[in-house]
């Protein structure tokens, strides 16, 4: 880069960009180099975004937070910093949620969306057959209906576990121990089924069922094994897989009941005598 050591004006006068190989600047027609005027085409620039995002933030924050966290949604710590922000400006970020979510943080009324896209194992092509499924059939009932009516060589078994651990599924079953028990049996009922269906050979229910099919479906998912009954995971270790998964902790916070305690023992500026 040209090093400045004097300015002086040499008034209005022509200018050519002659796109130098090594650094960009222009050149004045006496051969004189101008090679601040690049620096201020860029901070014009920048400054002209800067206000374009703040008045997003400002006018629509919930949008603006979505998209910032969706831009992120591959780096945890940003996503985590973000969600942070978020709830300093009175922004609830909602859990991920496998019969609402889409790839994207999804603005909401007042609140965010989680996105399927920043779980940890889930990839792209797992996230779009579970939505394909969800548009074809409607929302997901039970465990046995979601692994029934997706392609399980796209939604791996870990896809599935990241899923259970980090609170998507909790809307078909809040024990999320007793998901991830339930999940070995299950994949292999519905991949059973799958290998029926795949040479002609459907259920009793789908033969010689009634017309309804949502209620010939509703039966065959009964017929799903179960594990014997388990009690959830402890706070803390639920707690520990969202932050593995998500970035942060979604349900609740380790350090919430010291809350109070560490904002009253917190430093305060004190205000002088005059005010």
């Amino acid at each position: 880069m040209v090093k400045i050591i004097s300015r002086r004006s040499v008034g209005v006068q022509s200018v050519y960009d002659i796109g130098v190989k090594q650094d960009h600047n222009f050149c004045l027609r006496n051969g004189l180099i101008a090679s601040n005027c690049f620096n201020k085409s860029h901070s014009t620039a920048y400054g002209y975004v800067t206000y374009q995002t703040a008045y997003l933030k400002a006018n629509y924050p919930v949008e603006y937070m979505a998209a910032l966290l969706t831009a992120n949604s591959g780096d945890q710590d940003k996503v985590q910093k973000y969600i942070a922000t978020c709830m300093s400006m009175g922004i609830q970020v909602e859990p991920p949620d496998i019969n609402r979510s889409g790839v994207d943080f999804t603005p909401l009324q007042d609140s965010i969306l989680f996105g399927l896209s920043a779980v940890r194992n889930v990839g792209e092509g797992a996230i779009e057959n579970i939505l394909a499924a969800r548009e074809t059939g409607g929302k997901f009932t039970s465990l046995a209906d979601l692994c029934d009516r997706i392609d399980p060589r796209t939604v791996n078994r870990r896809a599935l576990e990241a899923l259970i651990q980090c609170g998507a599924l909790d809307g078909l079953d809040p024990n999320r121990n007793q998901l991830m028990h339930d999940l070995e049996p299950v994949l292999e009922w519905a991949q059973s089924r799958a290998r029926d269906r795949a040479v002609g050979q459907g259920s009793l229910f789908d033969l010689f069922g009634s017309g309804d099919s949502a209620s010939s479906d509703t039966n065959g998912f009964e017929t799903a094994p179960k594990t014997p009954p388990v009690p959830d995971y402890p706070p803390q270790e639920k707690l520990k897989l969202e932050k593995d998964l998500l970035g942060f902790y979604i349900s609740d916070h380790p350090l919430k009941t010291v809350q109070s305690v560490a904002r009253m023992l917190a430093p305060t500026r004190q205000r002088s005598p005059t005010g």
